[in-house]
């Protein structure tokens, strides 16, 4: 996992949290949270993360396992080392090769416009 120098919020892989994380900035999780992860920033789960719920977060990149549904405004990134047992609905999803997932996904990318709306 390659961290930004610019991220100070980082939950450590020897940290567990039980119950709702809530911000508004970037942040990194490299640990384990039990519990619904709601953000208006861009979250990065890491290699030693484990998530077991729900997520709600404008973009988001997984190096780690996640178990649980997740909602993304704008962009999804498993890498390959990430695991995702659970449902996507984003506005784009890359899945590297090596990558598992086991869900539905739901791309709710912006709709094209008809060109010739008098055919």
């Amino acid at each position: 996992m390659n961290t930004d120098k610019t991220i100070k919020n980082i939950i450590s892989h020897d940290v567990t949290i039980v119950g709702s994380l809530k911000f508004s900035s970037d942040f990194v999780i490299d640990g384990h949270v039990e519990g619904e992860v709601i953000s208006k920033g861009n979250l990065t789960v890491g290699d030693n993360a484990y998530i077991k719920g729900e997520i709600r977060t404008k973009s988001l990149t997984i190096y780690g396992k996640i178990d649980g549904n997740i909602f993304v405004d704008e962009r999804c990134h498993l890498k390959s080392s990430g695991l995702l047992n659970g449902d996507i609905e984003t506005g784009s999803l890359a899945i590297e090769e090596g990558a598992c997932f086991s869900g539905r996904s739901m791309i709710k990318g912006k709709a094209k416009q008809d060109k010739n709306p008098s055919a």
